[in-house]
């Protein structure tokens, strides 16, 4: 589920829809977090469906560190990618506000957290935009995006969590564990999905999420 204070708007012909804030999104909210009505896809069940279906589900899912396609029942697959994205995936399944987020402001994020198949040409236009995304940039990335996750997850006590209760509580836990000291950091790179089977060619022939790029 996607953070409350969001709204779907209509960006662009190239980007086509985005998701922005409708009031302040303090750095260390959390903004998306999967909950009961997420649509599970198994690796098995993807492999099974029609080049429709997959292209679809290919289309509006992230993949998790279990090989899962995961799509949002509600407006959060239609967060774009964005280098300097001002929310990302954090180690804990949960994506979290990286700065402070203004009325107004589209949300973004970092697909390279999202287990790509193939490489994704992108042009998001900020300074640090990297011109394509790779399978690999978790590996690439990885230290850097921890560099921007671990302080907002430092502010998560401090700040309104409507999203809090979605959680599951073993996770719920495991964050409570490492704010108070008594568990280490869990990277961001216990996202990474590692699996040594093949994975499927892409029905829509692009070789990656479908979801736009802002600009």
């Amino acid at each position: 589920m996607i953070h409350p204070a969001t709204e779907l708007r209509y960006v662009s012909q190239e980007i086509g829809y985005g998701v922005f804030a409708t009031d302040p999104i303090p750095r260390g909210t959390i903004v998306y977090a999967r909950d009961l009505l997420e649509i599970a896809v198994s690796p098995a069940a993807f492999a099974a469906l029609d080049d429709f279906h997959r292209a679809v589900i290919d289309k509006y899912s992230y993949i998790d560190e279990h090989g899962v396609r995961v799509v949002s029942w509600d407006h959060g697959k239609y967060v774009n990618h964005r280098c300097e994205c001002n929310s990302m995936s954090t180690g804990y399944g949960f994506e979290i506000a990286i700065a402070d987020i203004a009325p107004g402001d589209e949300i973004t994020d970092e697909y390279g957290l999202f287990n790509l198949d193939q490489e994704f040409p992108i042009s998001c236009g900020c300074t640090a935009c990297r011109g394509v995304l790779r399978p690999d940039d978790i590996d690439r990335y990885g230290a850097v995006w921890d560099r921007k996750v671990r302080p907002a997850l430092d502010r998560l006590q401090k700040v309104d969590q409507p999203l809090w209760s979605l959680v599951d509580a073993a996770t719920r836990q495991q964050v409570a564990d490492y704010l108070a000291g008594r568990q280490p950091y869990r990277s961001v790179a216990n996202l990474k999905y590692n699996s040594g089977a093949p994975r499927l060619p892409h029905p829509s022939g692009n070789g990656g999420r479908s979801r736009s790029v802002a600009a």
